[in-house]
């Protein structure tokens, strides 16, 4: 018997490779070359129950992202933006999910050569998943590993070999006793936190790190436009530890994480309480939206 587990039970069906499958009964080759070197691309997209139906936040940008990371490794799918759109929305009606967390991914056939495999596989599965840091305010640490650098690897796709500096980073955090830990860049300032981008409040101001060395999250380009709606000041800049110390509030960005605030860094309180601070608007209207409005995406009703 196919046993229940976080991610999918008896009935879930995920799509794979233009066909409708049990999740349990899937299977993908051992010598696969994103199993074995890390090559290949995914995404994380919400979907959210609203008024109008069920949207899917910014599915356009996601799989335009999706397919960019592809085009960065050379790698095609036979399928647009729209037409992952459209999979995607089968699949949540097909799975009965309303408030859903969506996970495509591209990898690649068996090849042990280090050379592109020839055939890339389409897989999009969906599950119930609540914030990836939970809604509480988070203690933060400094991190020992850094953010890839763009000479080294394409830091803006989002690829399946970049997250190894993630898991290290936030198991290191744990380890320590930490929620979640800060990466560095390659010059020593602050870059992002391992799957979600970082934003501090001084003096009515926020400050994020700019495009280099983290990926510009699609959640933390949103919540910069509504910082502009509010005329808030954004400034996209290098934070350095030293910053941390001046800081009157902080909070993380993301699509699994949404929007979470920072309580400490390094044992370093935030001097504003959350709710008094610009972060806690943010979150606010956020929370709202999502749940509101469609952005253009296509709605289940």
């Amino acid at each position: 018997m196919i046993m229940k587990n976080n991610y999918y039970n008896n009935k879930t069906v995920i799509f794979l490779d233009g066909k409708w499958v049990k999740a349990g009964e899937a299977n993908t080759s051992l010598f696969s070359q994103t199993l074995h070197y890390g090559i290949g691309a995914f995404e994380g997209i919400r979907a959210y129950q609203t008024p109008n139906g069920i949207c899917l936040f910014k599915a356009g940008s996601h799989f335009r992202r999706l397919l960019n990371s592809l085009e960065m490794l050379n790698i095609t799918i036979p399928y647009t933006e729209e037409e992952l759109t459209e999979i995607t929305l089968k699949l949540l009606r097909k799975n009965n999910l309303r408030n859903a967390y969506v996970r495509p991914l591209v990898y690649l056939d068996a090849d042990m050569r280090l050379t592109l495999a020839k055939k890339a596989h389409v897989m999009i599965a969906a599950w119930e998943w609540g914030q990836l840091l939970g809604a509480g305010e988070l203690r933060l640490t400094l991190s020992t590993f850094q953010r890839p650098e763009r000479k080294s690897l394409p830091v803006t796709a989002k690829l399946v070999g970049n997250y190894t500096q993630a898991i290290l980073a936030s198991q290191e955090a744990r380890a320590k006793g930490y929620d979640e830990a800060l990466m560095f860049d390659l010059h020593g300032n602050i870059a992002q936190a391992p799957g979600a981008n970082f934003f501090l409040e001084k003096d009515g101001v926020l400050y994020t790190p700019e495009p280099g060395s983290i990926m510009t999250g699609i959640t933390r380009k949103v919540i910069m436009e509504y910082a502009e709606e509010m005329s808030i000041e954004v400034k996209e800049q290098d934070i350095s530890v030293d910053m941390i110390h001046e800081a009157d509030s902080a909070f993380l960005t993301g699509t699994a994480t949404e929007v979470v605030s920072v309580r400490s860094i390094e044992g370093i309180e935030m001097k504003d309480k959350w709710e008094d601070s610009i972060g806690a608007q943010l979150a606010a209207i956020y929370q709202h939206r999502i749940r509101h409005d469609d952005y253009q995406t296509m709605t289940i009703v």
